[in-house]
């Protein structure tokens, strides 16, 4: 039927997740779905229901006056479903600690001023202990390992406490339902490893990644993936990511599993940037501008990238230096959102135009910085020159 109506495209609004299953049906029969946002369908009066939006976003969309809303390619839609799936497990583990925590307070254990990580060894030798019944300090403060900072005279003090049925009932609780998440969250690991490698590597060649200075393994931090997960995303994206500053890989998946590695769908590195959000959306009211904020956007890779973006604070390369210049003029927050911006339009020049690229950039900024910094220290001088002059003259 829709062949002998001749129609090849259709309009859909993004209300929750209830337009998946079509979009995907749709799209499995060849049709050109343009997924649009509601609030720019409900803008017009008069049109509050359901058979007159259909009818408004029809005509809107035979005019071409519908833009479509950024949606990956297939193969990238599966993988965000499922690093999405393993970071509300990370979330989920995250809630049971906070139980945790509380269960021991409750006991008057203060384990957390003993150990800096109640989830490390230490910790969860200890509260696996209690749960099964152990409840002297002492024996506790003996499973201490040899990197804990506080003895075990200290972690027996930190220990002492009530112990009553009903918080250890919730310790419990929280304890097996940390092991759950946990074991969930090991086979979401597996399934991303097995999946990632199904896909294809980018035409780009892939340069070596540089050898770390020490020979020691470098230590798996908390929530990582228990695979190799930079490789895989230098084989798939082209080029290494996480050799922009701030930018680990965690924040390379979350940014390659939202958007993808292909960036034509964005013209510009700013068209990129005003998707994630980061941009200045100026509002302007008779020719002037009333406010630069940003628009309130959902976007879990421009949450990324803020949370990248906040560790530059402590990097001594050109974008700590930008970041901590910034941070100084016009405050944390707004540094955060104009290094969360610049950190985006580095990994799309990055992805589009590969590492190369990008390295010649930072290069040429820190010249330039060097060259401000040398013409700012020439005109501060000369001001103090002439300062001492006109002191001297004033005098005599």
């Amino acid at each position: 039927m829709a062949e002998g109506l001749r129609i090849t495209t259709v309009a859909m609004e993004a209300t929750g997740v209830y337009w998946v299953p079509v979009y995907d049906l749709l799209e499995d029969e060849g049709f050109e779905v343009v997924l649009t946002d509601a609030r720019r369908l409900h803008s017009v009066s008069g049109r509050k229901s359901d058979v007159h939006d259909c009818a408004w976003a029809q005509q809107l969309h035979s005019f071409g006056l519908l833009a479509a809303a950024f949606r990956p390619c297939r193969e990238i839609v599966i993988l965000r479903s499922y690093w999405r799936e393993r970071s509300a497990r990370v979330e989920s583990c995250s809630q049971q600690i906070l139980l945790m925590q509380k269960a021991l307070e409750q006991m008057n254990i203060q384990l957390h001023k003993a150990v800096s990580d109640i989830t490390g060894v230490t910790g969860l030798n200890i509260i696996r202990a209690i749960v099964a019944g152990q409840h002297d300090p002492h024996i506790l403060a003996r499973m201490r390992q040899p990197g804990v900072r506080c003895s075990e005279t200290e972690i027996a003090d930190a220990l002492t406490g009530n112990y009553r049925k009903e918080h250890l009932f919730s310790l419990k609780q929280a304890l097996e339902a940390f092991d759950f998440f946990q074991n969930q969250l090991a086979d979401c690991d597996r399934q991303v490893e097995a999946y990632m490698r199904t896909l294809e590597s980018h035409k780009r060649a892939v340069t070596s990644m540089p050898q770390a200075e020490s020979k020691k393994r470098p230590k798996r931090r908390k929530n990582q993936p228990h695979f190799d997960l930079r490789t895989e995303l230098q084989r798939i994206a082209g080029c290494d990511l996480t050799r922009i500053e701030g930018v680990d890989a965690l924040t390379a998946q979350k940014v390659i599993s939202e958007c993808g590695v292909d960036m034509s769908r964005f013209p510009t590195d700013g068209n990129f940037a005003s998707w994630m959000g980061v941009s200045p959306n100026h509002r302007i009211t008779g020719g002037v501008i009333r406010s630069r904020r940003t628009r309130r956007v959902n976007n879990r890779a421009a949450c990324a990238l803020r949370v990248a973006a906040q560790s530059l604070a402590h990097s001594n390369g050109p974008l700590g230096s930008y970041f901590r210049r910034l941070r100084s003029r016009i405050g944390p927050a707004k540094a955060i959102t104009a290094a969360a911006h610049k950190l985006a339009r580095l990994i799309y020049c990055m992805l589009k135009y590969g590492e190369d690229y990008v390295a010649q950039g930072q290069t040429q900024y820190e010249i330039q910085q060097k060259e401000r910094s040398l013409k700012s220290l020439r005109r501060k001088a000369l001001f103090m020159d002439s300062t001492s002059s006109t002191v001297v003259l004033a005098r005599s």
